[in-house]
């Protein structure tokens, strides 16, 4: 077992699954012999070659367009965004063929393929580097919004991205990349797709959250418990397709929850947590469901940590529906 970044993590996913199926193509924006802007694809090219793990030009909507077609056509590319503020170019690609090519082509053909972004804040990028866009994706049926946290789901989501029949956006918290250590398993594993991850255990109020505020929520549980309030936080994980039974289970098992996340506050994903609340356990609910979230406003520079949701923001949540 291997104690690796998150960053690694994704790094040795990668290398797992070009070693084990040929198949397997990684290209986009310097991601070849420098092994892209944060180190990701480090030593693919030296070890597969520039036929498996090369350049292309600055051009998203070409990155995403040659994916589909290698798709259809018997390769499983795994395809870098730089930085997801950069992916709006592809975003026909994205939303209307690799999504829709399942339900065109009645199910004869499919398109297997991952685009793998950093996204989010945390690193001072400003607002073209540290947007968070999941809710534009997650309203597209026949994608997979996929999130991890932790480095041992980084990897293991991603192997099952890779073996994933139809195509998944694999967001990966550009803020975690090296700020988190955990215990990786070595060779191939895979965690499914479409399930939640407990990341710890209570029974007075459930927070629901994802990437990069994963940590922030389990900070703030552990002081919201020195205060005897017993908080259940659950990582989403993937977004699309979403988890709806375990998520209800953990909302009825409190009546009380928070949903946190960085993007915006307005159409956010948090509002679709709430309204499946809402429209499935409101008999349950002991309080309003309370968002966490970024601002409705463009990402900051200077003022980054105050548009962030911190640990101070989440346990106030916590504590305003404990007491409500």
């Amino acid at each position: 077992m291997a104690i690796l970044t998150l960053l690694q993590a994704v790094n040795d996913a990668l290398h797992t699954k070009m070693r084990d199926d040929e198949r397997v193509t990684v290209f986009g924006e310097d991601v070849g012999p420098k092994g892209g802007v944060f180190l990701a694809t480090e030593g693919l090219t030296r070890e597969f070659g520039e036929r498996r793990c090369f350049d292309t030009p600055l051009s998203e909507d070409g990155i995403v367009g040659a994916a589909v077609g290698m798709a259809v056509n018997g390769l499983l590319p795994v395809c870098e965004i730089q930085f997801q503020d950069f992916i709006f170019p592809a975003f026909d690609q994205i939303v209307s063929e690799a999504a829709k090519l399942r339900y065109r082509s009645g199910g004869q053909y499919t398109a297997p393929m991952v685009i793998r972004t950093p996204y989010g804040g945390g690193i001072r990028g400003g607002l073209y580097h540290s947007q968070s866009g999941e809710a534009y994706f997650a309203h597209t049926p026949g994608l997979k919004v996929v999130i991890p946290s932790t480095p041992h789901d980084a990897k293991g989501l991603l192997i099952a991205a890779i073996e994933d029949p139809d195509p998944v956006l694999f967001l990966e918290p550009k803020a975690l990349y090296r700020s988190l250590k955990g215990e990786v398993p070595e060779g191939s594993y895979t965690v499914d797709l479409s399930t939640v991850r407990t990341a710890r255990e209570g029974s007075d109020v459930t927070v629901f959250c994802y990437g990069a505020m994963v940590p922030v929520c389990e900070k703030a549980a552990a002081t919201a418990a020195e205060g005897g309030i017993e908080t259940h936080v659950v990582d989403l994980r993937t977004l699309l397709p979403l988890d709806e039974e375990a998520v209800l289970d953990a909302a009825k098992r409190t009546g009380r929850v928070v949903v946190v996340h960085e993007a915006p506050r307005f159409c956010g994903y948090g509002a679709e947590i709430s309204a499946l609340i809402a429209e499935n356990a409101i008999e349950y609910m002991e309080a309003p469901v309370r968002r966490v979230t970024g601002f409705d406003t463009p990402f900051p520079n200077t003022l980054e940590h105050h548009y962030m949701p911190d640990e101070r923001r989440v346990l106030d949540a916590i504590e305003g529906v404990a007491s409500f």
